[in-house]
């Protein structure tokens, strides 16, 4: 194991111990220096479900729970589950299975309310929703609202960071406000594949060098992430298990000391409450 001297934090990638490479995934980024995962469900469909109620989200849930149960017999820190679901959902089930937008959004919210469940009964420490990166209706769009502003009221309910995958930009504010306004505090929201620059909420970054150093240059609270998406089918895609460890072990080179220290002990702390000092073994 190479010991980077600091915690490693991969805030956002995902695990597929059925099709994928799973644990093999994991011995990777640990072998590299990583000691701290969270690891969140893949996208329903991808793991076959083809949810009719939010209880059919459970095996999805249930896939990535026993996954981090075992990365964390790996890990010289731990692994968390992040649990929710999919913005991408909306289009498959409007598109492909005939739903309304307004019978999308019902279903989107009621496994999004089973994952709250999961977190409230100290089973995950965050919560996955988003809105769609890519054109669509208007109908649509303000469903896919509707599911997000369903997930932060949840995030607000059971005091939970909220992880958000929506379309690329680096101003968040409306959402940062309307996480608020419900009671959770806009830092506790985490926009993952980020920029390094991103307003009214947490952004995580992906770790490329050019986006690390504007995070770096901003000097605010921020994560990294691969977004690792365990396809064997698209082996080529994103970023690999191994790339955060080595992009720490480059910004050690860069005497970029402190900012290590933001993205892998303090920001966790201020968005999950998360220790990741004290939950690392030596």
């Amino acid at each position: 194991m190479n010991d980077l001297g600091t915690p490693v934090l991969d805030d956002h990638l995902h695990l597929d111990p059925d099709h994928g490479r799973g644990i093999e995934a994991v011995t990777d980024f640990a072998r590299s220096g990583g000691t701290h995962l969270l690891v969140v469900n893949k996208p329903s469909w991808l793991l076959g479900v083809e949810a009719e109620s939010g209880d059919d989200f459970r095996t999805v849930f249930d896939t990535t729970v026993d996954v981090v149960e075992r990365a964390n017999d790996i890990l010289r820190g731990r692994a968390w589950p992040v649990l929710g679901v999919h913005p991408g959902l909306v289009s498959k089930l409007v598109d492909d299975r005939g739903f309304s937008p307004a019978g999308a959004r019902d279903l989107m919210q009621a496994g999004l309310e089973v994952a709250a469940e999961y977190v409230a009964d100290g089973g995950a420490v965050a919560l996955k929703s988003g809105r769609p990166h890519y054109d669509v209706t208007d109908e649509v769009w303000s469903a896919s609202n509707a599911v997000l502003r369903r997930a932060l009221e949840l995030g607000a309910e059971t005091e939970c960071a909220v992880q958000l995958h929506t379309e690329a930009t680096d101003d968040l504010t409306e959402v940062g406000e309307w996480a608020e306004s419900v009671g959770l505090p806009s830092e506790r929201v985490v926009k993952h594949y980020a920029g390094g620059e991103l307003a009214g909420v947490t952004p995580s970054v992906m770790s490329d060098k050019d986006r690390l150093e504007r995070a770096v240059e901003r000097g605010e609270p921020f994560l990294m992430e691969t977004d690792f998406i365990d396809d064997p089918d698209r082996p080529g895609a994103v970023m690999g298990p191994k790339t955060v460890p080595r992009r720490v072990s480059w910004m050690q080179e860069q005497g970029y000391d402190e900012a290590i220290r933001t993205a892998h002990v303090s920001t966790p702390e201020l968005v999950y409450g998360l220790d990741t000092e004290a939950t690392l073994s030596d």
